[in-house]
C-alpha cells in the first residue's frame, strides 16, 4: 500500500511538472524544469538532456545538471543506442555496460554507477532528444522506476518539441526584424536624391538580392561643383557584403575630405580594407570626380568595369585600370584614366550583377546587350532609362532568381 501511495505521489509530481511546462514558453526554463523534476520523481542525482541536431545527427546536452555542455554523434554510446532503437535502456552497472563512455566522468570528476535512458519524441513520434537519469538513489533503478520514466517522458518530449518550435520561430522573429533594421541603415546611407549639376543630369539606382546588399553608389560634391561619385560592389551579398561595402563608402567620404588625388584615396582605401578584410574578400570600385566646366570625369577603377562611354554613334567600352580595393595592402595606384563628354553621351556604371546575369541556358546578358540598349533608349531620361534596363535584364532571367546585386549610375551630358 505504500508503495502505491508513493507511485500516485510520482505520478501527481509528472502531472505537476506537466501543467508547468505548458505554461512556459522560454526552451531553456522548459530544459531545466525537466532536468530538475526528472531527479526529484526519479530520486537521482543528475540528469541529463541532449537535444537531436538532425542537421548534424548529434545529441546535444543543452541542460546537464553539474556538468558542461556535451556534443557527439547520435549513434555513439547508450544515449545514441536510445536515439537509434527508440527504446529505454536501464543500466544498472554503468562500468560493466561496454556502451558506457567513461570518459566523461574522467572529466568531470562525477562517478556514474547506474544509469536510464530514455527517448524523447514528439506527438508524432519523431526524435526530439534523449533523457538520461544517473545514480539512483539507494540502488540502481527497477521496473516502477521504467514505467515512471516513461510516463515522463512521454510528457517531456511533447513539450520539448513545443519550446523548440517556439524558440525557432522566436528566433526567425529576431532575424528577421535584425535584418530589416539593417535594411534600412543600409538604404539610408545610399543618397536621397540625385544631385543637380549644371549641365548634367545623374541617377543612381539599387537593387539588392537579399534584403542586404554588397553594392553601393554615392554622390559626394566638391568644391568649384565638381562632384565625386563611388560605385562600389564587394563580394557575395547579404549582411557581410553589406557590412564591407559601408566601411568602404566611409572611409571613402572620409578621404575626400582631406585629398581630392584620386590615386592617393585608392591607395589609402586599398590599405585600410585590406588590413581589415580576410584574404577571400575585395571591392571592386569606381572613384571618379565629375568636373562641369572642363566636361570630364577623371577616375580610378579599381576592379570595376566595363565602363561604358556611349554616344549615339559610338560606345567606348573600357576596362578596370587596376586592382581591386583589399587585394594587395601595399599596392600602388598609378593608372588615372578620364572621360571627355561632348553633348548627349552618357556614361554607364553598373555592377556585375547586370552584365552576368544568365538566363536558363547560363548566357550572360553582356555588354553588348547593355550598349545596344543604352543607344536605343540614349533619349530617355536617366531614371526610365534604368528600370528599362532593370526590365530588360528580368525579362532576360525569365524565372530565375536574382542572383546578383544590381546598382547602377548614369552621367549624362545635356543638350
Amino acid at each position: 500500500m505504500a508503495e502505491q501511495h508513493a507511485t500516485i505521489d510520482q505520478l501527481r509530481r509528472i502531472l505537476d511538472v506537466t501543467r508547468r511546462m505548458a505554461a512556459t514558453t522560454d526552451l531553456d526554463v522548459l530544459l531545466s524544469m525537466i532536468v530538475d523534476a526528472a531527479c526529484q520523481v526519479l530520486e537521482c542525482q543528475r540528469a541529463t538532456i541532449f537535444l537531436y541536431d538532425q542537421a548534424s545527427n548529434e545529441l546535444v546536452s543543452r541542460v546537464a545538471k553539474d556538468a558542461r555542455e556535451i556534443r557527439f554523434p547520435a549513434d555513439r554510446g547508450i544515449a545514441g543506442a536510445v536515439a537509434q532503437g527508440r527504446k529505454l535502456i536501464n543500466v544498472p552497472d554503468a562500468y560493466a555496460d561496454e556502451r558506457f563512455n567513461p570518459d566523461v566522468d574522467r572529466k568531470t570528476g562525477f562517478r556514474t554507477r547506474n544509469l536510464l535512458t530514455l527517448p524523447l519524441e514528439n506527438i508524432e513520434g519523431r526524435l526530439t532528444g534523449v533523457l538520461q537519469v544517473l545514480n539512483k538513489r539507494g540502488g540502481p533503478f527497477d521496473r516502477n522506476d521504467e514505467d515512471l520514466a516513461g510516463v515522463f517522458g512521454a510528457q517531456a518530449g511533447v513539450a520539448l518539441h513545443r519550446g523548440k518550435l517556439l524558440e525557432e520561430y522566436a528566433e526567425k522573429q529576431r532575424l528577421a526584424r535584425d535584418m530589416d533594421i539593417a535594411r534600412t541603415i543600409q538604404r539610408g546611407l545610399l543618397p536621397k536624391e540625385n544631385p543637380t549639376v549644371p549641365g548634367y543630369e545623374i541617377a543612381g539606382w539599387n537593387r539588392s538580392a537579399d534584403e542586404t546588399g554588397g553594392d553601393c553608389y554615392d554622390f559626394i560634391p566638391l568644391r568649384d561643383g565638381r562632384l565625386a561619385i563611388l560605385l562600389a560592389d564587394a563580394t557575395g551579398h547579404g549582411i557581410g557584403a553589406a557590412l564591407v561595402i559601408a566601411q568602404c563608402r566611409s572611409l571613402v567620404r572620409a578621404m575626400l575630405s582631406v585629398s581630392e588625388d584620386l590615386l592617393r584615396i585608392a591607395a589609402s582605401v586599398n590599405s585600410l580594407l585590406a588590413h581589415d578584410l580576410s584574404e577571400e574578400h575585395f571591392v571592386t570600385a569606381f572613384v571618379g570626380i565629375l568636373d562641369p566646366a572642363r566636361h570630364t570625369i577623371e577616375y580610378v577603377a579599381g576592379g570595376q568595369g566595363p565602363l561604358l562611354l556611349v554616344t549615339r554613334d559610338s560606345v567606348d567600352n573600357r576596362t578596370a585600370s587596376d586592382l581591386p580595393f583589399a587585394v594587395l595592402a601595399d599596392h600602388e595606384f598609378t593608372d588615372k584614366s578620364s572621360f571627355q563628354l561632348e553633348r548627349g553621351a552618357i556614361v554607364v556604371l553598373l555592377t556585375d550583377g547586370f552584365f552576368e546575369t544568365a538566363d536558363q541556358q547560363q548566357a550572360f546578358y553582356g555588354e553588348d546587350r547593355v550598349a545596344e540598349f543604352v543607344q536605343a533608349h540614349l533619349s530617355d531620361p536617366l531614371e526610365t532609362l534604368i528600370e528599362r534596363l532593370h526590365d530588360s535584364v528580368r525579362e532576360f532571367r525569365g524565372a530565375l532568381p536574382q542572383a546578383d546585386d544590381l546598382t547602377a549610375v548614369l552621367i549624362r551630358r545635356t543638350e
